[in-house]
């Protein structure tokens, strides 16, 4: 970030990828360009073409020096990445992982609440004043890359993939989410499975032991992760914060989504806590290859996703101004057809570019 005067200027490297990410991300650079005129920000996008096509194109999801092209900056805002035809591991390995892992975005932070309007598929006792953070650990755990096959092809094919736990990868995941909680109502949950995975899983329970003890004014839970998935869907309010290692993040966060009405709204922040390099911002929507180019896709996860790219820069003001915005356009029924409405990508855009200008 660069001071202008009173103008703050931030370095943004916006990476679309495929499908609709070509359609929420263009949305959210214009919101945010209206909303750095009424804060005193200007965001400086530095546009990559990187992904699928650039992968049919070159045998390779991004150039080789990427990461050196993405490291000065000061976040990175994604789009989506995925397409038919290019295997899920190819397109993940390719460009997610690299720069999760190369920058260290060793916290996954995905918050779920109830937005307006927004259906959840639970009754509406069961959802009411629903608002947890799940804090996923991102760059180790069970998805490593160590492990192989061999045999294959022949009854006597093996597969194996191992989980790597560290105690310096375990503790500072734990920290951050004991000092989110603390900041929140106070409670955090973990998730475990200690019961059945029985090196790696005790090791976690025990760090989260060891962490507990130093943030006393932190209440602590912990549920194994099949009765946490359910009690998600029975009793989502009973959490605060809740902190999973990759796999089982990755599931609860998708759950807690859906609880919340749709995984079309849901953001995520891959982010290096330490500031030693860029974070990553991303909606969880996915591609949708099916409804690409149709003018349909739901921009609310891309603004939300941008929301939490603000908070991290530390322009709280303009974070607020815009989750706001977002919350009244809901409000008023602007909503795309994935969560009962009948507006365009286009529609929303332009209702909470115009709700900005309206305060």
């Amino acid at each position: 970030m660069t001071n202008q005067d009173t103008t703050r200027t931030y370095r943004i490297a916006a990476l679309p990828g495929d499908g609709i990410g070509h359609e929420v991300l263009p949305a959210a650079t214009r919101v945010l360009d209206a909303l750095g005129t009424k804060h005193g920000l200007d965001f400086r996008w530095e546009h990559q073409e990187w992904g699928c096509e650039y992968y049919r194109r070159t045998g390779s999801m991004m150039p080789e020096d990427a990461l050196s092209i993405l490291a000065p900056t000061d976040a990175i805002l994604l789009g989506a990445v995925g397409a038919p035809g290019v295997p899920d591991h190819v397109s993940l390995w390719g460009m997610l992982i690299p720069i999760r892992r190369e920058f260290d975005q060793y916290v996954n932070l995905r918050p779920a609440r109830l937005l307006p309007r927004v259906p959840s598929p639970l009754v509406p006792e069961r959802v009411a004043g629903l608002d947890l953070v799940v804090v996923r650990e991102n760059v180790e755990g069970e998805y490593s890359r160590i492990g192989g096959r061999l045999y294959g092809g022949t009854e006597h094919e093996i597969a194996v993939q191992e989980s790597v736990f560290t105690r310096r990868g375990v503790s500072r995941v734990m920290d951050y989410a004991f000092d989110l909680a603390a900041r929140r109502r106070g409670s955090l949950a973990s998730a475990t499975k200690s019961n059945g995975i029985v090196y790696t899983m005790p090791f976690w329970d025990e760090v989260f032991a060891d962490r507990a003890a130093a943030h006393p004014d932190v209440t602590t839970s912990q549920y194994h992760i099949d009765a946490l998935a359910a009690l998600f869907a029975l009793d989502p309010t009973r959490f605060d914060v809740v902190v999973a290692s990759n796999l089982f993040g990755d599931i609860l966060t998708d759950l807690a989504a859906a609880v919340a009405g749709s995984i079309g709204v849901a953001p995520s922040a891959n982010i290096n806590p330490e500031r030693r390099f860029p974070s990553m911002f991303e909606p969880v929507h996915g591609s949708a290859p099916d409804i690409a180019g149709e003018g349909i896709a739901n921009p609310v996860g891309q603004l939300w996703s941008s929301v939490l790219m603000l908070t991290h820069l530390e322009e709280t003001e303009a974070s607020e101004d815009l989750m706001s915005a977002i919350e009244q356009v809901l409000d008023d029924g602007v909503m795309t057809p994935d969560i009962g409405g009948t507006a365009s990508t286009e529609d929303v855009t332009t209702a909470v570019i115009e709700r900005l200008g309206a305060r």
